[in-house]
């Protein structure tokens, strides 16, 4: 079986049902867990999150990655629809897909009108990871935005249940997982250059502008309106991922983590047990060449960013400058934030022209995966710089 091969999904179906999917783990507990060791957890598998004996080849990070992300998606369907087959489960997370990225008007563009639903679902994973983008191939971003899509299995969950408005959803848990792990960073003692770099990346964006007394009350919310308890436990992973960088965890980082845990209504040293995990993912020996190996993690995430972002500015530069000038006040206000600060109205005005030109834009889809807004802020901050012929007619005098 090759996952990066047409087709893979049958096969792989073709050794998973012989594991009865539903009853291969006693709880979902004991399936999160190993959705840990795996490492999908962390953004970087390292292994299945279920041994398949017959399979030999030798695979890479993403296409680890890849099997996971699907083969937690059908278990997830196993346990909420245990009479149905495996052909409905597709058919489910198709819907669901659809329903996740229904303001994308290109979701079924590129689908042959006879292609196969496993077909289809094999190219909706592979943009879920930006397979075909080489400028996202970068550790340090493909960590992150891997890391949260663990969101995709818990939003499909949540779309069994209830098929409420998902995409409301999944955005309301990625931004609590993320504001949660900006305030951990935050709450570090000793904070380091990049530390501040990448803390100031966060309050550029508006989306994640949470003070903590307003974060405690929505935690609180979040919390009572979801009784999924591996919600809370991924917040926390995510969080301890976050302040894991001096592979110690100081005063103030114990404090903020014991508090989370009361805020998510779980034993407050449940934090421990997470960091746990992430040692002995740490020390084990198929962790290679990765972000943990780095002696500065966010120092590298925030270069590898900016250099990802300024790539991608410049490869797209006549696509850019032409749908720029097509939008006056996107422009005009990129040129103002070159001299002030954009309000907060004035800044989700920018993130929403701004994704709106990503959307047309393939190679800049990597800002609408999950965790992409993050770095819209260097998209505002490289454009007016990169791309000053945009500009000539909307100079703004200082």
């Amino acid at each position: 079986m090759n996952p990066s091969a047409k087709d893979w999904i049958p096969k792989f179906l073709s050794y998973v049902d012989d594991l009865h999917v539903s009853s291969v783990f006693s709880s979902n507990d004991a399936f999160y867990n190993a959705v840990r060791r795996s490492g999908f957890i962390y953004g970087n598998s390292v292994s299945l999150i279920v041994p398949l004996p017959k399979v030999t080849l030798k695979m890479t990070a993403d296409e680890l990655t890849k099997l996971n992300l699907f083969y937690s998606l059908i278990y997830v369907y196993a346990v909420k629809r245990p009479h149905n087959t495996t052909e409905d489960g597709i058919a489910e997370i198709l819907k669901f897909y659809s329903e996740l990225e229904k303001r994308k008007s290109s979701f079924f563009k590129n689908f042959s009108i006879n292609s196969t639903p496993s077909s289809q679902l094999e190219q909706i994973l592979s943009r879920r990871l930006q397979e075909s983008n080489s400028l996202y191939k970068s550790k340090a971003i493909s960590l992150l935005t891997h890391a949260l899509l663990f969101i995709d299995i818990l939003a499909f969950d949540q779309y069994l249940q209830y098929s409420s408005d998902i995409k409301k959803f999944a955005t309301s848990l990625e931004d609590h997982v993320i504001s949660s792990a900006y305030l951990a960073l935050k709450a570090k003692k000793k904070k380091k250059k990049y530390d501040h770099l990448l803390i100031d990346l966060f309050d550029t964006s508006a989306e994640y502008m949470i003070k903590y007394q307003s974060f405690q009350k929505s935690v609180t919310e979040f919390c009572s309106t979801t009784d999924n308890p591996i919600e809370r436990k991924y917040i926390l992973d995510v969080c301890c991922l976050a302040v894991w960088e001096d592979r110690d965890v100081d005063d103030d980082e114990s404090a903020f983590l014991n508090n989370l845990c009361v805020l998510l209504n779980i034993s407050a040293d449940s934090w421990k047990d997470s960091m746990v995990y992430i040692r002995d993912f740490n020390a084990s020996s198929l962790v290679k060449t990765t972000l943990f190996e780095h002696s500065t993690p966010v120092k590298q995430f925030y270069k590898q960013s900016s250099h990802t972002v300024k790539k991608l500015i410049l490869r797209n530069k006549d696509r850019l400058v032409l749908e720029l000038k097509e939008s006056g006040e996107l422009i005009k206000l990129l040129g103002v934030s070159t001299h002030r600060d954009l309000s907060k109205e004035e800044k989700e005005k920018v993130k929403d022209q701004l994704l709106d030109i990503c959307k047309s834009i393939p190679s800049l889809t990597i800002f609408i995966l999950p965790g992409g807004t993050i770095l819209l802020p260097l998209l505002v901050k490289f454009i007016p710089k990169l791309l000053p012929s945009a500009f000539d007619e909307n100079r703004i005098s200082k």
